[in-house]
């Protein structure tokens, strides 16, 4: 089993590789990824999905609050910063003066394993209308809440509480109350339950603030667990994506692009 957080150069490299087999195919579904388009990544970490759609021949921008990340990444980009093809931004993106700093709006904008962090949802995906030409699309890329490692635990040092599925979904003073006895990240994974997200959440939150949902692919096992566990990525079967509760709770990982209405 790989150990995403000790390697981040091979991290890395799995993003530019699960980006290209899995999120640009994905996106391409329904939006073609030319040369030349403008793509925007909102919690870039190292660039690596960025990395995949540079391959294709985009321009890419990465917003990354964490710099040391982003110090990685230019050291790993550095020839395609070099060259003008990506460039990083090391900020909030509440903070981000949209005019100066991103150089114009872009095709795609893409967030992966990023909204089930983020504050105020609700704002950013309306705001975020303001950064696509007309027609483009924002591929999101996340865990449910609900689903079996949704408070990714997996951060946690102690054996048992890493690999115990759904304990993140006991009440929350229970749930402060067993990170604390075994001396966990407390605060890292607090703020994850608070930012949470579910599946219907998310499609509700599109929808009222004025997208419609072009695309959905619901996995039963995410592909990133092909590094992580070893274990083959297996779409969601049918049946079970309509029927909402039984789904939240065994469905790993969800790709979803939507595009403004008023856009189209």
């Amino acid at each position: 089993m790989f150990e995403f957080h000790s390697d981040r150069k091979r991290y890395f490299d799995i993003q530019v590789q699960n980006a290209a087999e899995y999120v640009i195919p994905f996106i391409e579904s329904y939006y073609p990824v030319k040369p030349g388009m403008r793509v925007l990544e909102i919690g870039c970490g190292e660039g690596g999905v960025l990395k995949a759609f540079v391959n294709r021949g985009c321009l890419g921008v990465g917003v990354e609050l964490d710099h040391p990340r982003i110090e990685n990444g230019s050291k790993w980009l550095a020839e395609d910063i070099a060259a003008g093809k990506i460039h990083f931004i090391s900020k909030d993106i509440y903070l981000v003066d949209a005019n100066t700093e991103l150089g114009g709006k872009f095709n795609i904008i893409v967030l992966k394993d990023v909204i089930e962090h983020i504050h105020d949802q609700p704002k950013l995906i309306a705001w975020m209308q303001t950064f696509l030409v007309p027609g483009g699309v924002i591929f999101f890329g996340f865990p449910p809440w609900q689903m079996p490692f949704g408070g990714h635990q997996q951060m946690c040092g102690n054996k048992w509480l890493s690999k115990l599925p759904w304990y993140h979904l006991l009440p929350r003073s229970w749930y402060e109350g067993l990170l604390k006895k075994y001396d966990e990240p407390v605060e890292a994974l607090m703020e994850i339950r608070d930012t949470q997200i579910s599946i219907g959440q998310f499609e509700r939150i599109a929808k009222d603030k004025g997208y419609k949902i072009v695309h959905r692919l619901h996995y039963l096992v995410n592909p990133i667990y092909q590094y992580k566990f070893g274990w083959k990525p297996r779409k969601q079967w049918k049946p079970v994506t309509k029927i909402p509760y039984l789904r939240n709770f065994i469905t790993t990982c969800v790709y979803y692009l939507i595009t403004p209405v008023n856009k189209n």
